[in-house]
């Protein structure tokens, strides 16, 4: 019986190599001369430190275009609230990775009300899609891409 599996992964390695870029950008930039901003990663966030609320959002634009240059899906992207400590202001920045409970039961749900001929079982931070036909879980992955959740998905696994 084939099968897939909808997952919802980051590449590390580009997300370290995007905040790098947008690093040496911050030190190109004209108006961020002589001004303390910086993007600094750690584990699976990356912290923006800046002077202003204003620069934050610049520097959120700086990190989206390198995302964006690197491979690494913007939709995964979740920005955390800005702590103001002294004269600099951070903020976290997290890339959401793996389908939490509420998402998966939308795709489930989403995939039910297609009524799709096809069995969709959640197994921790994953789906399983399971089929008859092979045409029947190419749909399933064209309704899942197409539908606005507030993350990237990919397909991995598919056998048949």
């Amino acid at each position: 019986m084939p099968s897939f599996d909808i997952v919802s992964e980051i590449n590390k390695v580009e997300v370290s190599n995007a905040v790098d870029n947008a690093n040496r950008e911050l030190a190109t930039r004209f108006d961020f001369r002589g001004v303390e901003a910086s993007f600094e990663l750690v584990a699976e966030t990356v912290e923006m430190i800046g002077e202003g609320e204003f620069q934050l959002k610049q520097m959120m634009d700086v990190l989206r275009n390198a995302c964006v240059k690197r491979g690494v899906d913007t939709a995964s992207i979740d920005m955390q609230d800005i702590d103001r400590s002294g004269k600099l202001h951070k903020q976290k920045v997290v890339f959401k990775e793996g389908i939490d409970q509420p998402t998966a039961k939308k795709i489930v749900k989403l995939i039910k009300d297609a009524k799709m001929k096809v069995q969709t079982a959640i197994q921790g931070d994953k789906l399983r899609v399971t089929g008859k036909k092979r045409d029947d879980l190419q749909q399933v992955m064209q309704l899942v891409k197409g539908a606005d959740l507030g993350q990237p998905f990919q397909f991995e696994n598919f056998r048949d």
